[in-house]
């Protein structure tokens, strides 16, 4: 397993990174000694940072990497948990919410300090409300040593943009984004040289686009266009043709790139995990890669977007 510097944190974190959604359910229904296993085996193999929310399953995955984590010596594991965000439709990003929920999120996972505390989600917040309350309150945490560092995460790059525009230096050390570096979406990649100037450090999440680049397909909640997802199949089954899995073409792709320290992959099963870390540690298939998204070029960079309307990226429409 690779290593990379965590922006200005200090954090030397692992290239390939675990994200414990699925362990509470959000992916569908799962066996809770699996999912221990899962985390397991990701510790063993290397990885070293694990982010979670209490959002994830209205607080079972906390619940669940807790009692994994149980007996887990401290120092083998940086954990990154999220404050503002606790169901489908409940948004709370007062001071004393984010405050209460840091004691809520160390009950349920075990420990009494947490690495990396993020603002879950911020496209859904007021950012004059995450300046002036949220952050100052984690600001707090961090200088009374409950936290180690604070981090935003969200959907639109934009609303990331709207705090770093404002804040002052060194309260966001770090950014996660979702579903915007992948095989057919890269729009990540332009705003890195934006993050680095602000000295924060980049995580990225959902490698396959929240299942879209899966041989099972999205959800139906998923919110990618019918053009996303027919596009996106016909590159699955051109590498299925080829005798290729494309979760490592895509695992691969977002490891490769040094700008972006940790990519996030979730599960909840040990062997999935393992076949993960173990793309992300292979040579990476080049052509195999050109040729993929060779196919999805129709809809490089067709975006979904959400949140307030001031924190809202612009829509490639597809």
């Amino acid at each position: 397993m690779h290593y990379r510097s965590l922006g200005n944190t200090g954090l030397e974190v692992s290239v390939l990174s675990y994200g414990a959604s699925p362990l509470g359910g959000v992916f569908g229904n799962i066996d809770e000694a699996e999912g221990i296993r899962t985390v397991h085996t990701a510790l063993d193999h290397g990885i070293n940072f694990i982010d979670v929310s209490p959002y994830y399953g209205d607080t079972k995955a906390e619940s669940v990497l807790g009692r994994a984590l149980a007996g887990v010596s401290r120092d083998r594991y940086y954990l990154a948990t999220k404050a503002g965000q606790y169901g489908q439709e409940e948004f709370d990003f007062s001071a004393a919410r984010v405050t209460r929920s840091l004691d809520e999120s160390c009950a349920r996972l075990g420990v009494d300090y947490i690495d990396l505390f993020q603002c879950h989600d911020i496209e859904f917040g007021d950012p004059a409300q995450i300046l002036s309350e949220t952050l100052p309150a984690l600001v707090k945490l961090r200088e009374a040593g409950r936290i180690g560092h604070i981090g935003i995460t969200g959907l639109p790059l934009r609303a990331l943009a709207n705090v770093l525009d404002q804040v002052g230096p060194g309260v966001v050390e770090t950014v996660l984004s979702f579903c915007r570096y992948e095989l057919n979406d890269t729009a990540l990649e332009g705003w890195l040289p934006y993050f680095e100037s602000k000295g924060v450090g980049v995580i990225n999440a959902s490698p396959t686009g929240m299942g879209l680049l899966t041989p099972r397909g999205v959800r139906d909640w998923h919110p990618a266009t019918p053009l996303m997802v027919e596009t996106a199949r016909q590159a699955v089954a051109f590498c299925a043709a080829e005798g290729i899995d494309i979760v490592k073409l895509a695992v691969q792709f977002c490891v490769a790139h040094p700008g972006i320290v940790t990519t996030l992959v979730g599960t909840s099963r040990p062997d999935n995990i393992e076949a993960n870390i173990r793309y992300a540690e292979e040579p990476i298939d080049t052509a195999m890669i050109a040729r993929v998204r060779e196919i999805l070029a129709p809809i490089h960079n067709h975006n979904f977007t959400r949140g307030l309307p001031i924190n809202r990226d612009p829509i490639i429409p597809a």
